[in-house]
C-alpha cells in the first residue's frame, strides 16, 4: 500500500518544535513545501486555519489525500515510512521501544522545562500563553538537573538511544540550543553532554 505523498508543511522555524521537523527531514534529505504561520499574529487561530487543521499549533503536515497531521512525533515517524533511511526510529521492535523510551524522556523532562520556563517568563510570550511567572522559576531551578540526566545518558555514548543518531538526538538538540533564549548555560561539568552537542553542531542540519 502506498503513501499519499506530503503537499505541504505548516511551519514557523523559529519555533522548536517545528524546528525538531526541519532538522529530521533535513537529515533524510527531504523538501516539502512550507507555509510560515505567524504565530505571534495568532495565525495558527484563525478560522481558517482551524479548520483545515484541527488545532492551533504548528507543525502541522498536510498530504494530498487531504489527511492533515499533526504532532511532531507523528509528522517524523509518517516521513521515516516514506523514506525509512536513514533509519532515525529503530529498524526493529527493540530498537524502536528504546528511540521512543529515550524520545519521550527527553521530551517530558528536558524539552518540556525549558518550554515552560520560556513560556511562562519572556512577556513578549503573553501573546501565546496564560503566564504564571511563579512556574517559570520552578522549571528554571529543574533545567540543571534535567540536563545531569542527559550528561550521565551520555557517558560512553556517542548518540542517546542507539548507534546513531536517532530522533531522541534532535529532541534533545532543540531542547538545549534552546536555553540560549532562557539565559542558562550548560554546567562545564557536564562534559559528555558538550561533547554530544559538539557532535551534533557539526551537523548540517543544526544550521536550521
Amino acid at each position: 500500500m502506498s503513501l499519499p505523498q506530503p503537499v505541504r508543511l505548516y511551519d514557523q522555524p523559529r519555533a522548536p518544535n517545528p524546528r525538531r521537523v526541519n532538522i529530521f527531514l533535513a537529515e533524510k534529505g527531504l523538501e516539502v513545501e512550507r507555509v510560515n504561520v505567524d504565530l505571534m499574529a495568532g495565525a495558527h487561530k484563525q478560522p481558517d486555519y482551524l479548520v483545515k487543521v484541527g488545532v492551533p499549533q504548528v507543525p502541522a503536515l498536510e498530504l494530498n489525500d487531504g489527511t492533515v497531521l499533526t504532532e511532531t512525533v507523528v509528522i517524523c515517524r509518517y516521513f521515516e515510512a516514506l523514506q525509512p533511511e536513514p533509519n532515525m526510529m529503530g529498524r526493529d521492535v527493540m530498537e524502536q521501544i528504546t528511540i521512543e523510551k529515550w524520545q519521550r524522556q527527553i521530551e517530558f523532562r528536558l524539552f518540556a522545562t525549558v518550554a515552560a520556563c520560556f513560556r511562562h517568563t519572556n512577556p513578549h510570550l503573553a501573546v501565546l500563553e496564560d503566564q504564571c511567572a511563579d512556574w517559570g522559576e520552578v522549571n528554571r531551578g529543574r533545567l540543571d538537573a534535567r540536563l545531569g540526566e542527559l550528561d550521565q545518558r551520555l557517558a560512553g555514548r556517542e548518540w542517546i538511544a542507539a548507534d546513531r543518531l536517532t530522533i531522541a538526538d534532535i529532541t534533545a538538540l532543540v531542547a538545549v540550543e534552546f536555553l540560549r533564549v532562557v539565559k542558562h548555560p550548560i554546567p562545564e561539568s557536564y562534559a559528555n553532554l558538550l561533547a554530544w552537542l559538539e557532535r551534533m553542531r557539526a551537523r548540517p542540519s543544526a544550521a536550521l
